[in-house]
């Protein structure tokens, strides 16, 4: 945050998307467990209602894992042109706010209301007078998070979910973040979670008193934003209409992997999860990157560039295997891979916006 005065951000995030749409227009599936995706074998959640979540039910669990956890699960297939129709009227409500909305995804978004268009007395009256707005244009809910950054307005969108808000003051930020688990931090994935908690770092306190030379040696580059975001600090401006360069996915084992069946299923794992990303935004690439870290650190890449997008799940998955599959038979076990989709062109032909993709 520079200057006096704080900025004020809101997070919008509409509850359940995909499923919502489906369970607003067919009244039958309301109150019941809905997965948006297809209930194959080799299909995967593109998302889940909350019915759904009850049992544990999450977007890119293949769906015969969601079909364990909830056998009266009800499958419905994706209909991305109607979800694509009712982000648009989302965003042309958000814009009737302030310019500076900056999309994450088709049902998630900054706002940047510091300058008072509307001539409302508040950033929480401006953030209720737009979710009426959204439920009133598309008989959906959306929640909101407001605070002075926009990590705290994420975290704080989260803590009324469904249809609420919830507001993070200056004076509540460092507090509020002092209580939460690292887990619940935007940014902060399993794995990194995993190795916060072997280092005896579980909440934001305890990540607080760690100085900013130990957080770099054990996560790097990362160091300085995890220092930051202890203290419920985040600068980073909201932007519109940035470019999306790419969108990838990738893990750390536990164990160094050599069995070449072992690295091609987490291969094809990572694909669904970048898959996944694309089947909610819209947005496909021509270009896979697979990356292999190996048990000495030693880092290659394999990279395919192809004639058209990548509109399959399929091509994506075997494209990511034909790549590793590159690396075989490998000397060393490996500790880290990941799978990254880029070259990206919009279904309209044009360029999509940014879209946060932080998975471990």
């Amino acid at each position: 945050m520079t200057g006096a005065t704080p900025r004020k951000i809101i997070h919008i995030d509409m509850d359940a998307f995909y499923a919502s749409v489906e369970q607003r227009d067919d009244p039958s599936l309301k109150g019941r467990p809905v997965a948006v995706g297809h209930g194959a074998a080799r299909g995967v959640v593109a998302a889940a209602s909350y019915e759904a979540r009850v049992f544990g039910v999450r977007s890119a669990m293949p769906s015969t894992t969601a079909l364990r956890r909830c056998p009266e699960l009800i499958f419905v297939p994706p209909r991305f042109e109607v979800y694509r129709a009712v982000s648009r009227q989302i965003h042309a409500i958000l814009a009737e706010y302030t310019p500076l909305v900056e999309p994450l995804s088709l049902d998630e978004a900054y706002l940047d209301v510091t300058e008072n268009l509307r001539g409302l007395p508040t950033a929480t009256r401006t953030a209720t007078e737009i979710r009426a707005r959204i439920l009133e244009v598309t008989g959906l809910t959306a929640s909101a998070g407001i605070s002075y950054n926009k990590f705290l307005a994420k975290l704080a969108s989260d803590h009324r979910k469904p249809n609420g808000q919830f507001v993070v003051t200056p004076e509540m930020g460092p507090g509020f973040v002092e209580h939460l688990p690292v887990g619940k931090f935007h940014g902060v994935g399993p794995v990194t979670a995993a190795r916060m908690n072997s280092l005896g770092i579980f909440t934001g306190a305890d990540l607080r008193q760690q100085p900013i030379a130990f957080l770099q040696q054990h996560f790097g580059k990362a160091g300085p934003w995890y220092h930051a975001i202890a203290r419920g600090e985040d600068d980073r401006p909201v932007v519109a209409d940035r470019p999306r360069k790419s969108a990838g996915s990738e893990t750390t084992f536990r164990r160094d992997l050599t069995d070449p069946a072992e690295i091609e299923a987490s291969i094809r794992a990572l694909a669904d999860e970048v898959w996944a990303w694309c089947q909610k935004t819209g947005a496909h690439g021509r270009t896979v990157t697979v990356k292999i870290k190996y048990a000495d650190f030693q880092q290659a890449t394999r990279s395919r560039t192809l004639p058209a997008q990548v509109t399959s799940q399929e091509t994506l998955r075997q494209v990511s295997i034909d790549l590793v599959r590159s690396v075989f038979p490998s000397a060393k076990g490996i500790r880290l891979l990941g799978v990254t989709l880029s070259n990206f062109e919009g279904l309209d032909g044009a360029e999509p916006r940014q879209f946060d993709l932080l998975l471990e």
